[in-house]
């Protein structure tokens, strides 16, 4: 049985050598040596870096999955821990060396508590940085195998007290993409702009749109966002007019059926915009995350964790506006997510100087052995 310096010895080498989305060999390997101490009955190849750990049970019964992120950031760490990042330029700078501890350190609890039914698999899952990960996951054929009836997974929240636990019904985090649009129309010389086709009235045109989509709030359910992160237009050059451009626009809302409403409506835009200056158009989405919607029963089974825990909980009023894939495990399976906290005075997620405390560890391994306990031991 690991011991907790075990635990916290792991989140140290872990944080040492991280590795961004879909190049995390390393990481899954040293994932891969720990957890096989404990001899899961089977290891299953997923996705990229992948990799499924199953415990099987007695007797038929649920499978119950715990999931953990295995990718790092592109980010230099500033941090002076003895175990920083070794990997210039790489770090991990939102806690998922965490996350994946907390899930590996289930292993030694499992061995010595065989599932009574069913199964338990520990999943760790690829490139959550970027969107496609738990999408790629999902869609492979090897998750197929191991569809499952329940799956929870946390993030630590900094600004909230040290191992207080963070629930909500309904959607948990906000669904958000990035809208890319490219115009293309004609160059001219800048003396004679009438000859050319400039994008330059379309563009004005899409702002407007945009601006106009999110005023009316009577439009959508709950929170929708329009934000324009970026535009380009022509060429650095003071004797031509443009002939093409490239607008980029974030999309977030709380609801999934508003951010579906909010995109076509932002298309619609786009359209009228580049049919009236005569421009050719196209639209292309990226990082896109579907709201993160929690089923009822799961945060029941939360609720009752924190509480036999001993642990301080708390319902968020509403959504956060961030985006997480585990998204698209909700949209399929019943899952269940939290937050944990990681401290008041914790540095933001994603900032050069994050880093994860060890001192919640325990938190969140109580929590998924308490889960674990409650739906393949104790409910038979």
């Amino acid at each position: 049985m690991s011991s907790i310096q075990d635990i916290i010895e792991l989140r140290h080498t872990l944080h040492q050598h991280p590795e961004v989305s879909n190049r995390e060999k390393q990481t899954s390997a040293r994932i891969r040596d720990f957890v096989q101490q404990y001899q899961p009955d089977k290891t299953i190849d997923i996705s990229h870096t992948g990799k499924a750990f199953i415990f099987e049970g007695k007797s038929p019964g649920p499978t119950v999955m715990f999931r953990a992120e295995l990718d790092a950031l592109p980010i230099l760490e500033h941090t002076n821990v003895p175990y920083a990042s070794e990997n210039s330029g790489v770090a991990h700078s939102c806690g998922h060396d965490g996350h994946m501890s907390m899930v590996a350190g289930l292993a030694p609890y499992i061995a010595a508590n065989r599932p009574e039914k069913g199964r338990a698999v520990l999943l760790f899952q690829p490139a959550e940085e970027v969107e496609q990960g738990a999408r790629d996951v999902v869609e492979s054929p090897a998750f197929a195998e191991i569809e499952p009836d329940y799956i929870f997974a946390l993030h630590n929240i900094p600004g909230i007290p040290k191992g207080k636990i963070i629930l909500r019904r309904g959607t948990f985090s906000a669904a958000s993409k990035g809208m890319i649009v490219r115009l293309t129309g004609k160059t001219s010389h800048a003396a004679e702009p009438e000859n050319g086709i400039s994008p330059v009235r379309a563009i004005e045109q899409i702002i407007r749109g945009l601006s106009e989509i999110v005023e009316d709030k009577s439009t959508f359910a709950d929170l929708a966002l329009l934000t324009i992160v970026h535009i380009r237009m022509g060429e650095v050059t003071f004797g031509t007019t443009p002939g093409d451009a490239e607008v980029m626009v974030t999309l977030r809302a709380y609801e999934n059926e508003d951010m579906q409403k909010m995109t076509r409506l932002a298309e619609q835009v786009v359209e009228e915009a580049a049919g009236s200056g005569q421009l050719k158009y196209t639209i292309s989405y990226v990082e896109d995350f579907p709201a993160l919607v929690n089923n009822d029963q799961c945060v029941d089974l939360l609720e009752e964790a924190a509480s036999k825990n001993g642990f301080d909980y708390a319902y968020r009023e509403q959504p956060f506006k961030w985006s997480e894939d585990f998204s698209y495990y909700t949209k399929k399976y019943n899952g269940g997510f939290f937050g944990l906290g990681s401290g008041p005075d914790q540095p933001q997620l994603h900032n050069p100087d994050f880093d994860f405390p060890d001192d919640i560890l325990g938190h969140g391994m109580a929590i998924f052995q308490t889960l674990y306990k409650k739906l393949l031991i104790e409910n038979l």
